[in-house]
């Protein structure tokens, strides 16, 4: 009896070092697996999935392996807080999303007062960071900053010619065109038409009217590719030819099969690509074995959303969230999409934007002039 008591004891010891041993570190990803923008979703996922294997192939972080628990928030405010909450109850260490800005702003409210790490590789609402939350992060760059790029290149397009302003009234959308607006103001460039149209509209013809009767020749959207490819196509169809530009939202595939030709020579901003890094081609890799077109930005910047946790876990030595923020904010971490480092509102301190144009069904960097 006492032997067996003593390789009970033995047996139970070892059971709970090897628990311990093989205990895994659980990430969120808060994004958009059904509704208008799946298709980004879509991309996300399978960024922050290969991301994961990656670093599981590697050993994983502080010893233990990486698992990542994908959560739909359809990009809708509510959903994202019930989301986000749900993660909280999971316990998850820290969180890859939101997908859009209208989802993160609400969420990082929840993470903010639960105390979660929250590194968002795609939301770029200025309101996300303005209140200096300690632990919500985002990797990509902000409105403020991608929209004074496209109200710059119109204003010098366009110079003394109409333009038109439109967005789809979400937190994204209206705020990259209203940051447009105020630098086609400011540079003089004159406004003719600024509106707003509501996501999921499919007849834009009284919009399209609206766009000939003023004389317009060249319209920013602010917004995600199911609306702008409708409108493009539809006002193809009645024989306008003016020129469309907008914001990353259209950096995604589905816009052209909405447009086909229609979309030949539309513009919009985004971050340079991160396709042709060496370090990008395993995703690549991971699409092309998935059946899926070529990844984007979204695929990468989730993929460097996920990296730049693991490495501040790593910094920080510890799942502790707290500590994580706390390294996330004095490092510095290399990623799929180049070198990541915050500043104290936990945006990155150096972020880039250029010109895209879609030509041939794909998009192409726009070369400098």
């Amino acid at each position: 009896m006492r032997l067996t008591a003593i390789s009970f004891v033995s047996a139970a010891a070892l059971l709970a070092g090897f628990g311990t041993a093989q205990a895994d570190i659980v990430i969120g990803l808060g994004t958009a697996t059904t509704g208008p923008v799946a298709a980004l979703g879509e991309q996300s996922v399978f960024g922050a999935k290969q991301a994961v294997a990656d670093i599981n192939a590697k050993g994983g972080v502080l010893g233990q392996k990486l698992v990542l628990k994908v959560s739909d928030d359809a990009c809708d405010p509510r959903q994202a807080v019930a989301v986000a909450n749900r993660f909280v109850s999971d316990k998850v260490t820290a969180v890859v999303g939101h997908l859009c800005s209208g989802s993160s702003i609400p969420a990082a409210d929840v993470y903010q007062e639960e105390g979660l790490v929250m590194v968002t590789p795609t939301a770029t609402n200025p309101l996300l960071t303005s209140k200096n939350y300690p632990n919500i992060f985002r990797v990509c760059g902000r409105d403020d900053q991608q929209g004074v790029v496209a109200g710059t290149y119109l204003a010098e397009a366009f110079k003394g010619k109409n333009i038109a302003v439109l967005d789809d009234k979400q937190a994204y959308g209206k705020g990259l065109a209203d940051v447009v607006a105020q630098t086609l103001e400011k540079a003089g460039a004159k406004v003719a038409y600024r509106t707003s149209v509501t996501a999921g509209e499919r007849d834009f013809s009284a919009l399209i009217t609206s766009l000939k009767d003023k004389a317009v020749e060249a319209v920013y959207y602010g917004g995600y590719h199911p609306e702008l490819g409708l409108i493009v196509r539809q006002s193809r169809e009645q024989g306008l030819n003016m020129q469309f530009i907008a914001g990353d939202g259209l950096n995604n595939q589905e816009y052209w099969a909405i447009t086909g030709a229609a979309g030949e020579g539309t513009l919009y901003t985004d971050s340079p690509s991160a396709a042709s890094d060496p370090k990008a081609q395993a995703l690549i890799a991971s699409f092309k074995a998935a059946g899926l077109p070529e990844p984007g930005n979204f695929a990468f910047y989730s993929y460097a959303a996920v990296q730049t946790i693991v490495q501040g876990l790593e910094k920080a030595g510890s799942a502790d969230s707290q500590k994580l923020a706390a390294a996330l904010h004095k490092g510095t971490y290399d990623t799929v999409v180049g070198q990541v480092e915050f500043d104290a509102k936990g945006d990155v301190t150096k972020p880039a934007y250029v010109l895209y144009v879609w030509k041939n069904g794909k998009p192409e960097m726009v070369a400098a002039k």
